[in-house]
């Protein structure tokens, strides 16, 4: 069953990467005589795509499964596998699932996976366990100490993770950022989703001059992402934009999970292109 849903990933990866003129040798080998090896094939699939690295020339789409392992389980394989999307592992899914929540993902998903984790403290320790599990980035909480957001940046440096700092309820990102040895790979711009229903919360796009002006970062805009708010997030500079699967019932914005989830992530791509 894994095999079957890798192989059709990657065939749909390799589908996109023909169109697009720009085919990663790779990829055909593995899905020709490498395959012949299932688990030889299956260990380089699961590896090879978690090196990739995020790039200011794309504008990425990444998708939150904020629920648990059922739901995530049953939409992965539905995903368009695209060097383009990202996989969360939202904060509520990992306080429910754990570690082996990311290690279910990485057996589903051969691509990229943010560990929403949003460390306040010990980050340094938390990016190890994350990265053991098999996440490719990991997140802090841009309003802890500084020493936290160091620590933690270093060590996802020196595990070759993308270190993300979260901004919810920052006032001012600049001034954090100002304040480290190194900035991060990524800063999320991020309206909470309890700030969804509030009027006059926005995401606060304002920030990324600010923040462009001074430092070699991605940004990614976070909280109450409907297609409407992804045109407008790359309209203002945005690299990332994060997409909440929503279960049905629920309020907040986002792909609801019975609906054609495959078929809306595609349309978030082509929106953000």
């Amino acid at each position: 069953m894994l095999r079957h849903i890798i192989r059709k990933q990657l065939e749909a990866a390799l589908a996109q990467q023909r169109a697009q003129g720009r085919v990663d040798p790779r990829l055909e080998t593995l899905l020709g005589e490498g395959w012949q090896a299932p688990q030889q094939a299956v260990e380089q699939i699961l590896t090879l795509p978690t090196r990739s690295r995020l790039s200011s020339d794309f504008r990425y789409l990444q998708l939150a499964f904020n629920e648990d392992w059922a739901q995530a389980r049953r939409l992965l394989p539905l995903i368009p596998v695209s060097e383009r999307v990202l996989i969360e592992a939202g904060t509520p899914y990992i306080k429910r699932e754990g570690l082996k929540g990311i290690q279910a993902i990485r057996a589903y998903w051969p691509g990229y996976i943010v560990a929403d984790l949003k460390a306040s403290d010990g980050g340094a320790e938390e990016a190890e366990m994350v990265h053991a599990a098999g996440a490719t980035a990991a997140t802090v909480l841009g309003s802890s100490p500084i020493e936290t957001l160091d620590r933690f940046i270093a060590a996802c440096e020196r595990l070759g993770m993308d270190s993300m700092i979260d901004m919810l309820g920052v006032s001012d990102p600049l001034r954090v950022v100002m304040q480290l040895k190194k900035p991060p790979k990524v800063i999320v711009l991020h309206r909470g989703r309890d700030e969804e229903g509030t009027r006059g919360k926005v995401i606060q796009y304002r920030h990324i001059n600010r923040l462009r002006s001074k430092f070699d970062v991605l940004l990614s805009a976070a909280g109450g992402v409907d297609l409407r708010e992804a045109r407008s997030a790359i309209f203002n500079g945005a690299n990332i934009v994060v997409v909440n699967i929503v279960s049905p019932g629920k309020p907040w914005e986002g792909i609801r999970a019975d609906a054609d989830v495959g078929a809306l992530a595609r349309e978030f791509l082509a929106t953000i292109e």
